[in-house]
């Protein structure tokens, strides 16, 4: 692998003002040590919920806790491809996605709660792998990705961000909601 390059945080001309919300969750500016620090965190805290409680919602209508982690994993890939395709120089405009679709088709039920926290956690470490081979200049290269401009930097924080947003719902929302625990 190359040499670890200085990441830097992103500006707020590289990347939709949408993302603002998962980028101002991750104050630290070394990203890669804060994705590698999440496998961890969010593995164990997934680890700590019973296999049966994997299809709990704690609301009608909103996700299971199968579908947020299974969430979690089909963004971080999606996202970790336009990072890839961007920082190659890859200047086709990308597509956005449509997350309900991705839940709805997922088969998240269908899965052990176990298998789901293991994709999740294998999933991050391709995504380190790709990061961490990235060139200097790649982390500032930009793309269009749903007809707004990012850098490849953005992409990792937004990555960060991301799960941090939803290790938060998880744990306000159904970690320590009373239903869950009945």
């Amino acid at each position: 692998m190359p040499t670890q390059a200085v990441v830097g945080r992103p500006e707020a001309g590289e990347h939709a003002p949408y993302h603002d919300r998962y980028i101002s969750l991750i104050q630290e500016p070394d990203v890669l040590s804060v994705l590698e620090r999440q496998i961890g965190v969010t593995s164990a805290a997934l680890k700590s919920v019973p296999e049966s409680f994997g299809n709990f919602r704690y609301a009608d209508g909103k996700w299971s806790v199968k579908e947020v982690v299974g969430h979690m994993s089909d963004t971080e890939r999606i996202f970790a491809y336009r990072a890839l395709r961007i920082a190659r120089n890859d200047q086709t405009p990308l597509p956005g996605f449509e997350q309900d679709d991705y839940i709805r088709w997922g088969n998240f039920q269908n899965c052990r709660l176990s298998d789901l926290i293991e994709e999740f956690a294998t999933i991050r470490k391709t995504t380190l792998s790709l990061f961490r081979g990235l060139g200097q200049d790649a982390w500032s290269r930009r793309g269009t990705v749903d007809n707004n401009q990012v850098s490849v930097r953005a992409m990792a924080f937004i990555i960060a961000g991301h799960e941090a947003h939803h290790q938060r719902i998880l744990q306000e929302k159904y970690f320590r909601s009373p239903q869950s625990i009945a």
